[in-house]
């Protein structure tokens, strides 16, 4: 895939799971290699850094981290990042483990000339736990962070809010999913990126788009699914979803409309 400068370009990471004894460096290296070439607008590292939370994997996880090529990164922790109190060396070493991101993009929507990107990321752990709630005390944090004019906004948690295919048994949704959906509905977020279950896939949702990555550099995987990673577009009236392969670079891509934008352009109301 070559770059188009008119094209706003997410590379989606997620599940480093560094020191665990599945981890490939070599699959690692590849996304490293990839993203650092398109140098995309925007890394988003979905969480899961780590094996167990320890601070020696966090500085090996930052290390690839600050290998990739990108002028914006969001990274939050994954529940595997809170195992034993870690945290506080995520916090250490990473920064927030909530944060927020606003910057301009030209050229990604038909008759926009530029674009406001608004990108609200939010802690969705309990320490020691695999489940994961936003929380009500999130839900005002959220209203406001979007309240902007902003015309592309992006929610980024580290589990997930739907059932994803191809997983197993259901146990790891966030425990206020329903509210949650509600909050980003009336906010009107575009897409919601997150990680945790290693299987990449994307539900449309009530005019916003929830997609998932995979593991990115484990062989920690379920079925016949790869370790990959996502690289999102958005250009004009489309969003496109590259899903690559960490082993092969093989891609596995899907077209969707962007409903905000075409109501936009079509005069529906708000």
């Amino acid at each position: 895939m070559e770059r188009n400068d008119r094209k706003f370009l997410i590379a989606q990471v997620s599940d480093l799971h560094c020191g665990d004894l599945r981890f490939d460096g070599r699959l690692i290296a590849n996304c490293v290699e990839t993203v650092s070439a398109l140098q995309p607008d925007l890394l988003v590292v979905a969480g899961d850094l780590t094996a167990n939370g320890y601070r020696e994997e966090f500085e090996e996880a930052r290390e690839y981290i600050q290998a990739m090529e990108c002028p914006r990164k969001i990274i939050i922790a994954g529940n595997h990042d809170c195992r034993n109190v870690g945290y506080l060396h995520f916090e250490d070493l990473l920064g927030p483990r909530s944060s927020t991101l606003e910057f301009t993009h030209s050229g990604t929507c038909g008759k926009y000339l530029s674009e406001r990107v608004e990108v609200v990321a939010v802690d969705s752990n309990k320490a020691d736990l695999d489940d994961g709630e936003v929380g009500r005390h999130n839900y005002r944090f959220i209203e406001d962070e979007f309240s902007a004019e902003v015309t592309f906004k992006i929610f980024v948690l580290h589990h997930h809010l739907v059932h994803i295919p191809g997983t197993g048994r259901e146990r790891n949704i966030v425990w206020d999913a329903g509210d949650v959906l509600q909050v980003l509905r009336d906010v009107r977020v575009d897409i919601v990126l997150s990680g945790h279950k290693h299987v990449p896939y994307v539900w449309p949702l009530d005019r916003m788009y929830l997609i998932t990555s995979g593991t990115v550099s484990t062989w920690r995987t379920r079925g016949h699914t790869p370790p990959s990673y996502n690289l999102v577009e958005i250009e004009g009236e489309e969003i496109t979803v590259h899903i690559v392969s960490s082993p092969d670079g093989d891609r596995r891509t899907e077209v969707f409309p962007r409903w905000w934008c075409h109501e936009r352009f079509s005069g529906y109301p708000r």
